[in-house]
């Protein structure tokens, strides 16, 4: 498959995280051109857990044999990273992110020059594909803004 339609399954992700009552974001990860994880947004079902972003999910779902390739991993995900999720990335070692939109609020890329040596030299040998379908992706994450302004009211 190539990238928009991982992209793709990405977005129907996070259609169904949305569905569940969940912020729509959506995740997978690829090994060698085939899906070996995947995670949709689970931040306010089954139970409130800000740990439990899309990327995240994703990330614990990848069977741990699998770390041993993590140069060849490919992370697909609706929205540019956060700055939770990026630490994990780069402490995963991921070498490849692929993302649908930009966000305004997100800060992980914002955060690159900021990081420990070790950290920094990894995110520079991410390779950075995105956005990469901001046409179907962008609304996603105007649903996602208007869903944090109504819990935070």
């Amino acid at each position: 498959m190539i990238d928009q339609e991982f992209m793709q399954l990405s977005i129907e992700l996070a259609q169904q995280a949305e569905e569940a009552g969940n912020l729509p974001i959506g995740s997978l990860i690829t090994l060698d051109g085939k899906i070996v994880a995947e995670g949709p947004s689970r931040v306010y079902q089954p139970c409130y857990d800000l740990t439990r972003h899309a990327e995240m999910e994703a990330l614990r779902a990848l069977p741990p044999e699998l770390w041993k390739n993590k140069e060849s991993l490919v992370l697909f995900t609706t929205l540019a990273p956060c700055p939770m999720y990026l630490g994990a990335i780069l402490l995963y070692g991921i070498s490849r992110i692929v993302y649908g939109a930009e966000s305004e609020f997100d800060g992980g890329k914002a955060l690159a020059d900021h990081l420990p040596p070790f950290l920094k030299e990894r995110f520079q040998n991410i390779e950075w594909v995105g956005p990469t379908m901001p046409a179907e992706c962008d609304p996603l994450h105007q649903r996602l803004l208007e869903t944090e302004k109504e819990k935070s009211d």
